[in-house]
């Protein structure tokens, strides 16, 4: 089959390489739609140490099945799915009480770190556990339902939050994620919800995604800014999908007292921030790890158009197109918010 290999960094290749073995209890997907996520154009360079080449990078996907392997039962040849980007166990404490993200055994597809290698879906075909495979509503086509897997990143970070029915939001970053966070706060029923971000096109992004306020820091002291919004408070919440320290500690000071800070960016491994402003006036600090079990309340959503996705699908490519569509991305092109690989 072909693949899009990760030979070095800064080096794609589409090769021919074996096509995967199924073990019992996974499913052979062949793959119609892969999304081009941030952390794949991390790994592209180096930068996250979590795609040490060769790999086949790309999780976020849907597809075809192809084949079932042995003691598979419940789907069928030929089905529409997509699924889960995190491999879990199934039987460690956390599998079995409902928090798969956490599992002590856990692999995410297209990875390949230091404790293992996992080829992921830029390619004919992938394999994976058919306890992690969803189908596909009628309402969604191949490339939306490739973008279940950020969606449930958002859904979930937002479901870890406390939220109010008219609570004020702060989103930090306005990349996927941050846009399909905005939409999850409005589906959860906050009130004012406010976006920042160093990208005009992506602060326009949200605002079409429905935050009701945008805020660029290059012209504009956000913590002062939301601080006037909110008669001296601070927000009820703040969601950061960035991971850097500086937007850590935006979404801290934004805060009221008593409010909540939720983490999902990671792109720093490390970062420091306030203690005592935290401590002190009584923040609740979370982080937000992937999704768990969010796939199904997540498609139901996109089939009827709660969580939109298609608008933020800027472009489509072939899987020969990928080396080019990796370097568009990795230099920053304005307008590409995210690109969808059709093997």
């Amino acid at each position: 089959m072909k693949a899009l290999v990760l030979e070095e960094y800064k080096k794609l290749a589409v090769n021919e390489v074996p096509e995967p073995t199924l073990a019992p209890g996974e499913v052979l997907i062949r793959v119609r739609s892969c999304g081009i996520c941030g952390s794949d154009v991390h790994g592209y360079d180096g930068s996250s140490g979590r795609r040490i080449p060769p790999v086949i990078m790309g999780h976020e996907a849907s597809g075809v099945i192809a084949k079932l392997g042995g003691e598979v039962e419940g789907f069928a040849e030929g089905e529409r799915v997509t699924f889960d980007s995190m491999i879990s166990c199934g039987r460690c404490r956390f599998c079995r009480t409902g928090a798969p993200n956490l599992c002590d055994s856990r692999m995410v597809l297209g990875v390949s770190c230091a404790d293992y290698t996992r080829n992921g879906a830029f390619a004919e075909y992938v394999n994976v556990p058919a306890h992690i495979v969803y189908r596909i509503p009628d309402a969604l086509s191949f490339n939306e339902a490739a973008m279940v897997e950020p969606v449930s990143v958002a859904v979930h970070a937002v479901n870890l939050t406390p939220i109010t029915l008219g609570d004020t939001a702060l989103v930090v970053g306005a990349g996927m994620i941050g846009l399909l966070t905005v939409q999850a706060l409005r589906a959860a029923g906050c009130g004012t919800i406010i976006s920042t971000d160093l990208a005009d096109d992506r602060l326009a992004a949200a605002k079409k995604m429905g935050a009701d306020v945008t805020l660029n820091p290059k012209s504009t002291d956000i913590v002062k800014a939301v601080r006037e919004m909110t008669g001296g408070a601070g927000v009820d919440i703040s969601m950061e999908a960035v991971g850097a320290e500086a937007t850590v500690a935006t979404a801290i000071d934004s805060v009221r007292k008593g409010g909540s800070v939720t983490l999902i960016g990671n792109i720093a491994p490390k970062i420091g921030f306030g203690l005592q402003s935290v401590v002190t006036r009584e923040i609740a600090v979370r982080g937000s790890c992937a999704s768990s079990n969010d796939y199904p309340a997540c498609l139901e959503m996109m089939g009827r158009g709660a969580m939109r996705t298609a608008d933020l699908i800027s472009a489509t490519s072939p899987l020969e197109g990928g080396p080019t569509m990796f370097d568009r991305l990795y230099n920053h092109e304005p307008g590409l918010t995210k690109v969808i690989l059709n093997p």
